[in-house]
């Protein structure tokens, strides 16, 4: 899981290790207690036991949580704690279900504890949890990885979308033989030293800038440029010839929110990459098997030279994994020189769920399905937007979404910045008391799922169309 992102409020230079982010809107007072007003018409669910665990959780880890996004922060109040999940929905400690639209952050795409997925990890692990050791299942995954990504030649599995990535940029140094790399404000590639520079993510809804414990030396390599500017990327590339390793973004970005490309920037990076001897990698953690089968490579039809992905090829386990053209790839020890190892990667059960995850996706019109789905949910929000005079701006790509309380389309990171967060975290909450989950943050995008049904995404709308009208 991603961390969830919070204001910029002045676009800092891309080598400068000062302040990037701002402080991320909170709503002012909000806690557990309902904000819902008397005039409601949906019950509303209360979470004693939820905030029995936290409370306990507090003192136990930082934040009370595993990963920063999950304790709310930029949205107020104190985050529900999930008992169980199945299909399109998710049930917290006090019995509360919830049309659920985070889908453990993207891998839940068959909808979550499918039968399919459950019965063949069963099988798997009556043989053993881990082996440490080379298995026939890696082979299948990666046969199935090669065939549906058109830049995977050849991938080597880690255990989670940061691992994919620390190893995508060793690797893209060593076969360059250059250091310097290009990523795009409010894009997020994990939590390595060398990618928290203008990360749009969990750094900026905590109030950080960037993040302490960073020494300097690990983003002096490291260059921003402005998402869906082409112009920012040339500059970058005019002033640094012959430096560029690679140029690093999420092909439709999910951690500023939602923001699709447009075509002919992507196809300009390309480009560019070309004519400087510089490698593009496409991070699809995200995006991956997601937005379609081949990712955002065959959705745009621009293929990228490197490939980092997660989430889906995991079926919910943890997994990551990195790929590319053969001659990239040998690098890669042991057949190159280039290091790295995991213990787990590779590990059994998640080459299983990812196997079995990919098999159902390959049936004749799921993302045609997803898509439609995505777009009746986004169309109907902007739509009430409109009922109830709120600005409300969304898109989306197969199985993922996101919208912003904003009066014009969102094209960066910078525009989403300005969009209205005091207003996004009141409503939040009340869809989260009235039995929808969505991403605790403005800068994160939503999950649409197989399970998902026209009579959820409806049922969606009738409770965003009175939350609406109390805001």
């Amino acid at each position: 899981m991603k961390f969830s992102a919070g204001v910029i409020t002045a676009v800092m230079a891309a080598t400068s290790m000062g302040g990037a982010f701002a402080f991320a809107p909170q709503v002012n007072g909000a806690s557990s207690t309902s904000l819902s007003s008397t005039a409601s018409k949906t019950p509303t669910y209360t979470f004693t036991k939820s905030e029995e665990i936290f409370a306990e959780a507090l003192t136990l880890m930082p934040g009370g949580v595993s990963s920063p996004v999950r304790a709310f922060k930029s949205v107020g109040g104190n985050p529900v704690v999930f008992d169980r999940v199945k299909g399109a929905y998710a049930w917290d400690v006090d019995e509360n279900k919830y049309i659920d639209y985070v889908g453990t952050w993207g891998p839940a795409i068959l909808g979550h504890a499918d039968d399919d997925v459950l019965e063949a990890v069963t099988k798997t692990m009556a043989k053993g949890t881990s082996f440490g050791a080379p298995c026939p299942l890696e082979n299948e995954l990666a046969k199935a990885v090669i065939a549906a990504v058109p830049s995977v030649e050849m991938v080597r599995f880690t255990n989670s979308g940061t691992e994919a990535c620390m190893g995508m940029l060793r690797l893209v140094r060593a076969h360059t033989n250059r250091e310097n790399i290009i990523k795009f404000e409010g894009c997020y590639h994990g939590h390595a030293d060398a990618f928290l520079v203008q990360a749009g993510s969990g750094v900026a809804t905590l109030g950080l800038p960037d993040s302490p414990g960073v020494p300097s030396a690990a983003t002096k390599a490291t260059f921003c440029a402005e998402y869906n500017n082409l112009d920012s990327v040339k500059a970058i590339f005019e002033s640094n010839k012959d430096s560029i390793a690679a140029v690093i973004l999420e092909p439709v970005v999910g951690n500023s929110g939602f923001i699709k490309p447009d075509k002919e920037f992507l196809q300009g990076i390309r480009e560019l990459c070309d004519a400087n001897g510089a490698l593009l990698v496409f991070d699809e953690v995200m995006t991956g098997f997601r937005v379609s089968y081949g990712g955002a490579q065959e959705y745009f039809g621009i293929t990228p030279d490197v490939t980092t992905m997660g989430k889906v090829i995991g079926g919910g386990l943890p997994v990551g994994a990195y790929g590319g053209r053969k001659d990239i790839m040998e690098m890669v020890a042991p057949a190159g020189p280039m290091y790295q190892a995991g213990t787990l990667s590779g590990n059994p059960l998640a080459m299983t769920a990812g196997l079995e995850t990919m098999k159902k996706l390959r049936a004749e019109g799921t993302y045609e399905e997803l898509e439609r789905k995505s777009q009746k949910l986004v169309e109907g929000m902007m739509e009430l937007g409109k009922k109830h005079d709120h600005g409300v701006q969304g898109d989306w790509a197969g199985g993922m979404f996101g919208w912003y309380f904003a009066d014009e389309k969102v094209r960066n990171f910078a525009q989403a910045a300005k969009s209205d967060g005091e207003k996004f975290g009141k409503w939040h909450r009340m869809m989260l008391e009235r039995g929808v989950y969505l991403a605790p943050s403005m800068y994160e995008a939503g999950f649409m799922s197989l399970a998902h049904t026209d009579e959820d995404i409806e049922k969606t709308l009738e409770i965003a169309d009175e939350v609406l009208s109390l805001l």
